[in-house]
């Protein structure tokens, strides 16, 4: 099955949804999982150096025998110990992945680099004009934080990662309204967290209903989590989500194939989640680059487990 993919704002396209490392496999090896999604059909997968594991991620990749040109590979730069810079921390995740290059390197997120946000964002070039990464972006970043970055940037972000779901939606309209104007790819990381972590919202009847008239037309089972994945895929979002499950991954990949949700779906699912302001992840506040703002915080295995 061939996953139908997103176009980027420098000219490459990305698969629209996403194998991730984190969650439950923070810190682990994560070779057995990356097989079995890679044998399932995942061919983006999502690391980072704060989850600890891309060296099994590369021995996944390695033992599944799939050729580079086939897979899409992201990761993300952490806290940069001193003297190290966005390229050579790149460096290091590139010989633990086992890969010359990845496809999408993104800082992880802003807090990591308080008063050096600028600063940052330019070795992030570096490393993309060195080869070392075909697009680059960014992940858990406000509104303020992107302003700050676009400031200096002669490249802009292709990808913002953050949660995204419809409890949270109409707090990322600053946000969005960004990504459109630079047309950066709004990625979702614990986009079924409704469902999963939020049950007796006000989203689960109408998610039902949906689901319901969805099964009937398609003529075959459809889930709740297909729902709201199919409705992410329609708002033109990357994403990413997990399992250790075979059945599962099969199911979200197959979400490509559910039928289209109508206008009215989709319009009646974001002003429901409207109804409900739900974070899943903790926020801090901070000062970054002298702009004051509300930041998400990256929360190792916090992601429901879906």
């Amino acid at each position: 099955m061939s996953i139908s993919t997103l176009p980027l704002n420098d000219g490459f396209q990305v698969p629209w949804i996403a194998f991730g490392t984190g969650t439950a496999l923070y810190q682990k090896d994560a070779e057995v999982a990356i097989r079995l999604a890679i044998d399932n059909g995942f061919t983006h997968l999502d690391g980072a150096q704060v989850y600890e594991n891309e060296d099994t991620l590369g021995n996944g990749i390695v033992a599944s025998g799939k050729s580079r040109s086939e897979l899409f590979i992201t990761t993300k730069l952490g806290k940069l110990s001193p003297g190290a810079t966005p390229k050579s921390a790149l460096q290091e995740s590139l010989r633990k992945i086992k890969v010359d290059y990845v496809d999408l390197y993104l800082i992880h997120q802003a807090s990591n680099h308080v008063g050096k946000l600028k600063e940052t964002w330019k070795g992030m070039e570096e490393a993309q004009k060195a080869g070392l990464a075909k697009s680059i972006g960014v992940s858990n970043f406000t509104a303020d934080h992107l302003k700050t970055i676009l400031e200096i940037a002669t490249i802009p972000p292709a990808v913002n990662q953050v949660e995204a779901h419809p409890y949270v939606w109409k707090a990322l309209q600053p946000n969005l309204a960004i990504h459109d104007q630079y047309k950066i790819v709004t990625s979702s990381y614990g986009g079924l967290s409704p469902l999963f972590r939020g049950k007796g919202g006000p989203l689960d009847p109408v998610v039902e209903k949906i689901r319901a008239r969805l099964e009937k037309t398609r003529g075959a089972p459809v889930s709740d989590g297909q729902v709201l994945n199919k409705w992410l895929q329609q708002k033109g979002v990357l994403v990413v989500t997990t399992s250790s499950k075979a059945e599962r991954i099969r199911e979200y990949l197959d979400t490509q194939n559910v039928p289209e949700l109508t206008a009215e779906e989709i319009a009646l699912i974001e002003t429901t989640g409207g109804k409900l302001h739900q974070r899943y992840f903790v926020s801090l506040e901070f000062d970054d680059d002298s702009r004051s703002s509300t930041h998400l915080a990256f929360q190792p295995g916090n992601w429901p487990s879906e």
